[in-house]
């Protein structure tokens, strides 16, 4: 899995059926101690948890994005799983959820 924050949104009225009603979101990586990545370009995950901007969040990308309740069969490689209440690392508190 990979930690990125949401940065951003992506509108497309004409996308593939099957992409139909996914909220599709830009995310950047960051690393564990939530630093962005400057690095890594943001990319489009569809969102499968409710996540808004600003939010950190657990992104699964290529095939394992379609193996998710609502992504199954769905032409995607990227889904946000999870919204992020804290990360620790190395015994200390890296982010925490307001």
């Amino acid at each position: 899995m990979i930690i990125a924050r949401v940065v951003g949104s992506a509108v497309a009225t004409v996308k593939a059926g099957k992409l139909s009603g996914f909220k599709l979101l830009i995310v950047q990586e960051v690393t564990a101690n939530n630093k962005p990545l400057a690095d890594r370009a943001p990319f489009v995950a569809v969102d499968t948890v409710g996540a808004g901007e600003g939010e950190l969040v657990f992104v699964i990308t290529g095939s394992s994005a379609r193996y998710t309740d609502v992504t199954e069969n769905v032409p995607v490689d990227a889904a946000i799983v999870a919204i992020v209440d804290s990360l620790e690392v190395d015994g200390e508190t890296s982010f925490r959820k307001a």
